[in-house]
């Protein structure tokens, strides 16, 4: 039932939705990118992932002093079947609009 709760709850929020859409129409992004695209602040963009990776809806992984979210794999039938159904949402998601790179 926990587990239940906290996937629901991660996705009570609109902001939140439109991450994992975009995380899912891009792959793997830094989160400088989600900041620059989504036009906020790095402590409520942190807060957001934070929330959707405690779901078990992404992954991170570290490089340098850069973090890159992506899509937990595999995602089990529940989650898969949100993601499923925020697909035929009519959002508004950003462009990728690049905040960083690897290089710098």
């Amino acid at each position: 039932m926990d587990t239940f709760l906290k996937t629901v709850g991660s996705i009570n929020d609109e902001t939140r939705v439109k991450i994992v859409r975009f995380i899912d129409r891009h792959g793997e992004v830094c989160v400088c990118d989600i900041e620059n695209s989504f036009k906020m602040i790095q402590s409520r963009v942190s807060r957001h992932l934070k929330i959707l990776k405690e779901a078990g809806f992404l992954k991170v992984s570290r490089e340098g002093r850069w973090a890159y979210y992506s899509l937990q794999t595999p995602l089990d039938k529940f989650r898969q079947s949100i993601l499923k159904e925020i697909s035929y949402l009519k959002l508004d998601i950003p462009k990728m609009s690049r905040g960083c790179s690897k290089d710098g």
